[in-house]
C-alpha cells in the first residue's frame, strides 16, 4: 500500500520547514562530542539550565549499565525516576505514564524524533523502537516542562538519547572500539546479545549498533512456576550512524530497522504477528559565539501487523496498519546577556496511518470485503515556541515561554465488512461516518512560568504554572465500529473493552501548578532530599462514556461499549526522593541508602470517579555498596493496594505486595558481569497498571469474571559486556 505524502496544507508547512531545516551552517565554535581521547569541552555562557531535567530526572551512564541486564523493555530503564511508572504491554511495549498521564498524553521522542503508535491497540509505542543497549541517556520532565520540551502533551516530556559520535583526537590517525554483550533472564527464559561497532578519525565517524532478544511466556510468581500466555516476544534491531564534523560542524546520519517477528499482549484481545519499520534522522548541531543551535529531520516507515497467535490461544482475526511518520525541527539557543537566554524553535511532524483488516476466507463476519478501519488518516502539527530564560541574581532564575501548535487530522471513507447481516449495524455506522465532514483544525497554545529559588548552597526550590494542550489521536477521533468484534480491536487500555471514536472531540487543555523544595549538601554528593507536591486541572480530558455493554459469547460476562467523551479532571499528588552516604571504609567500601517515594491521585470533577489506571502510594528503597571496581544494591519496593478504580472500565483491583531485588556488578579491565535476582522470594503480585488476564481466561473456557494479569516471579539475571 503506498502512502502519499502530500494531502494537506499542513504537508505544504512541513516540506517547507524540512527546507529550512536543511540550509543551515556557519558555525564558529567547536561542537562538543564524545571522543576517543576526550578534548575540552567548549563552554557556552549560560544561566543554569532551567529548561533543563533536574539531576532525579537524568538517567545516563552508569545507572543505565547496570539495568540492563534487568529487562528487555527501554521503558523500563525509567522505574527510578520519581513520578513514573508503566502500563504493562508487550514484553518490549510498555507505556510510562508521569503523575497519572501516560501515553499520547506524554511528549516521548527518541533522538529528538516523534513516532506514533502505529496500532488501534497502541502495541508499537515510541520506546519500543530502540533497544535498551543503544540507549545512552534519558531526560524526564515530570513537572512543569519548559515549551521547548514539550508540545502536543499534557503530562510531561521523555526524550531518550542514544550515544553521540566518537571521533578519534585530533592528529590520533584513526580509532576504532566496541563492545558486545549478552544477558539471559529466568523467568522467561529470556536470551539476547547485543554489539556495537565504531571506526573513527578526527573527521569522520561511523557506527553499527546491533540487539536480538527473545523469550518465552514467563512465568508467575507463587511457586505455582505457571505460565501467563502472551508474554513471549522477540525482537531484532539494526542501526548505524555516519557522522562528521569540520571546524564548528557535526552533521549525523542515522538509519535503522527493527523486526518484531511476534509479541504476545496478555491484557488484549490480539497479539502482535509482524512489526517492521525503517527510519533515517539526520540531523545538524553547531555552536557559535551567540549561542548555539540544532536542526534534524526524520522519517519511520512501519508496516504492522495483528492476530491471535495460534500457539497461545485460539481464534483468528487479522489486522494490518502501514503507517509513516515525518518531521523536522529547528531550534536556537541565543545568548542575550551574560544573564539572558532565548530559545526560539520551530518544528512539524505529519503522521499517516492506514489501518484495514483483510477479510477472512469461509467467515460470514469477517468478510467478503476488507474491513476499512482508517483510510488514509493523517494528522499533521506545526509548532512555534519562544522563551525566555534570566539569572537576576545568584539565587533567583526565571524561565517564560510561549507555545502554538497547529494540529490538523482527517481521514477518508471507510467500510464494514459487508453490507448485511450480521454486519448491518457496522455497515449503517459507516454511511453515518462517510457522510460526515472529517477534517478538523486545532489551535493549540501552551505556556510556562517557572522561577527557581536557591538561597544558599544547600538548598534548590522551583515553584511554576504551566498551560499544556494535546489534540485527539486518530483512533480516539474515527474509530467508527460498534459491533462488539470491531469496537473491541480499538482498546489501547488493557481492559479488553470496546471503543468507539468521536470525531467532536476538543483538545485537552492542562493546567498544572507544581512547587519542589530541595536540600543537599553544598558538593551535591553526599545526602539530597527532595518534596515536589502538584496538582493539574484538565479542561476536556478525554475520558469515555458508556452508550451499551455486550455479553461475552458463552458467559455471563458484560464488556462495555464506550465512546471517548470530553470530561473535566483532576489530578494532584506528592513525589519524594531522596539519598544519603551512610558510611565509607576503604577496606570494606561505600555504602549509601536512596529512596522514591509517589502518590497520586486522579478523578472526574463531575462525578469524583477515580481515572483509569492511576498508581497507589508506593515506594522504592535501595541500598547501594561499591568496593572498587565491585557495585551492589538490594532493593525494597513496596505497593499499597489499589482500591480506587474506574468503574466504567470494570479496572481490576489488586493486593499490596513487596517486592526484593538484588544487583551485582564487577567491572574487570575490558569486562563487566551482571547478577541479579528479582523478585527474590517468588511473590505472586498483581501489578496496579497491568490490565486483565484476558489471555488465560479466553484459553480456560471465558468462566468468571476477568481477573488482573499476574505481574513475573522470581528471575535469575545475568549478563555480559566485553568492550574493545
Amino acid at each position: 500500500m503506498s502512502l502519499p505524502l502530500k494531502t494537506s496544507t499542513a504537508a505544504h508547512a512541513l516540506l517547507w520547514g524540512l527546507a529550512v531545516a536543511s540550509g543551515l551552517g556557519m558555525p564558529s565554535r567547536q561542537v562538543m562530542a564524545q571522543t576517543a581521547t576526550p578534548l575540552p569541552p567548549v563552554q557556552v555562557d549560560t544561566v543554569g539550565d532551567l529548561a533543563q531535567p533536574s539531576g532525579d530526572n537524568v538517567v545516563a551512564g552508569q545507572a543505565l549499565q547496570s539495568k540492563r541486564p534487568g529487562t528487555a523493555d527501554s521503558a523500563g530503564l525509567l522505574r527510578d525516576v520519581p513520578g513514573i511508572n508503566m502500563s504493562t504491554g508487550g514484553g518490549v511495549s510498555s507505556l510510562p505514564d508521569i503523575h497519572g498521564l501516560g501515553d499520547d498524553r506524554l511528549k516521548v521522542t527518541v533522538d529528538d524524533m516523534t513516532f506514533t503508535a502505529a496500532c488501534p491497540n497502541h502495541m508499537n509505542p515510541v520506546l519500543s523502537y530502540i533497544d535498551p543497549t543503544r540507549v545512552e541517556k534519558i531526560e524526564v520532565w515530570s513537572g512543569i516542562t519548559p515549551v521547548s520540551a514539550g508540545g502536543d502533551s499534557i503530562g510531561g516530556s521523555i526524550a531518550v538519547k542514544s550515544a553521540s559520535p566518537v571521533f578519534a583526537a585530533p592528529g590520533a590517525g584513526y580509532h576504532v572500539e566496541g563492545q558486545v554483550s549478552t544477558f539471559y533472564r529466568s523467568v522467561n527464559s529470556s536470551k539476547a546479545a547485543s554489539t556495537s561497532l565504531t571506526a573513527a578519525d578526527d573527521t569522520i565517524s561511523l557506527n553499527y549498533t546491533g540487539a536480538w532478544n527473545k523469550a518465552k511466556d514467563y512465568h508467575r510468581g507463587g511457586g505455582e512456576n505457571a505460565s501467563v500466555r502472551s508474554t513471549l516476544y522477540e525482537t531484532m534491531n539494526h542501526a548505524g550512524t555516519i557522522a562528521a564534523r569540520a571546524g564548528g560542524h557535526l552533521v549525523a546520519l542515522q538509519g535503522g530497522q527493527q523486526f518484531i517477528p511476534y509479541e504476545g499482549f496478555a491484557n488484549q484481545r490480539m497479539d502482535l504477528t509482524g512489526n517492521r519499520s525503517t527510519f533515517a534522522n539526520l540531523r545538524y548541531e553547531g555552536e557559535f559565539d551567540w549561542g548555539k543551535i540544532e536542526a534534524k529531520t526524520y522519517w519511520q516507515q512501519v508496516s504492522h501487523a495483528m492476530n491471535i497467535l495460534s500457539t497461545e490461544r485460539r481464534g483468528v482475526m487479522p489486522m494490518n496498519t502501514a503507517a509513516q511518520d515525518v518531521g523536522y525541527m529547528v531550534k536556537a539557543e541565543i545568548n542575550l546577556t551574560a544573564t539572558d537566554i532565548v530559545r526560539i524553535g520551530n518544528e512539524g511532524h505529519q503522521f499517516k496511518l492506514f489501518d484495514w483488516w483483510p477479510p477472512v476466507q469461509g467467515s460470514a463476519m469477517m468478510g467478503p470485503n476488507p474491513y476499512g478501519n482508517v483510510n488514509n488518516g493523517h494528522r499533521d502539527r506545526l509548532g512555534t515556541f519562544a522563551e525566555w530564560e534570566s539569572k537576576w541574581t545568584p539565587q533567583w532564575t526565571t524561565l517564560i515561554g510561549l507555545r502554538n501548535d497547529m494540529v490538523w487530522t482527517d481521514t477518508g471513507p471507510v467500510q464494514a465488512y459487508s453490507t448485511v447481516a450480521p454486519n448491518a449495524t457496522d455497515a449503517a455506522a459507516a454511511t453515518r461516518f462517510n457522510a460526515l465532514n472529517r477534517a478538523r483544525t486545532d489551535a493549540n497554545f501552551d505556556m510556562t512560568a517557572l522561577v527557581r529559588f536557591e538561597p544558599a548552597a544547600t538548598s534548590s526550590n522551583e515553584a511554576g504554572y504551566a498551560r499544556k494542550t494535546r489534540s485527539p489521536n486518530l483512533y480516539e477521533r474515527y474509530a467508527w465500529g460498534i459491533q462488539q468484534m470491531d469496537s473491541s480491536m480499538t482498546n489501547w487500555s488493557g481492559d479488553g473493552n470496546s471503543y468507539v471514536g468521536n470525531p467532536d472531540l476538543k483538545p485537552e487543555i492542562a493546567h498544572t501548578v507544581s512547587v519542589s523544595a530541595g536540600l543537599h549538601d553544598a558538593a551535591k554528593t553526599q545526602w539530597s532530599a527532595k518534596l515536589t507536591p502538584y496538582y493539574t486541572y484538565v479542561e476536556d480530558y478525554i475520558g469515555v462514556d458508556k452508550i451499551g455493554q455486550f455479553t461475552q459469547t458463552g458467559t455471563a460476562w458484560k464488556f462495555p461499549l464506550l465512546k471517548f467523551a470530553n470530561h473535566d479532571a483532576m489530578l494532584y499528588g506528592i513525589d519524594f526522593s531522596g539519598s544519603a552516604g551512610l558510611w565509607t571504609d576503604p577496606a570494606i567500601g561505600d555504602f549509601r541508602l536512596r529512596g522514591v517515594i509517589g502518590w497520586a491521585h486522579g478523578e472526574m470533577v463531575n462525578t469524583g470517579k477515580s481515572l483509569y489506571h492511576m498508581m497507589p502510594i508506593n515506594s522504592k528503597t535501595t541500598l547501594e555498596h561499591s568496593l572498587g571496581s565491585w557495585k551492589n544494591a538490594v532493593e525494597l519496593q513496596l505497593v499499597a493496594a489499589k482500591t480506587a478504580t474506574d468503574t466504567l472500565r470494570d479496572e481490576p483491583k489488586t493486593p499490596g505486595y513487596a517486592l526484593i531485588n538484588l544487583r551485582s556488578a564487577y567491572e574487570w579491565q575490558a569486562v563487566t558481569i551482571n547478577l541479579g535476582i528479582d523478585n527474590l522470594l517468588d511473590k505472586l503480585y498483581y501489578h496496579p497498571q497491568g490490565g486483565i488476564d484476558y489471555a488465560d481466561w479466553r484459553v480456560a473456557g471465558l468462566k468468571g469474571p476477568v481477573g488482573p494479569l499476574p505481574a513475573p516471579g522470581r528471575s535469575f539475571n545475568a549478563g555480559m559486556t566485553v568492550k574493545f
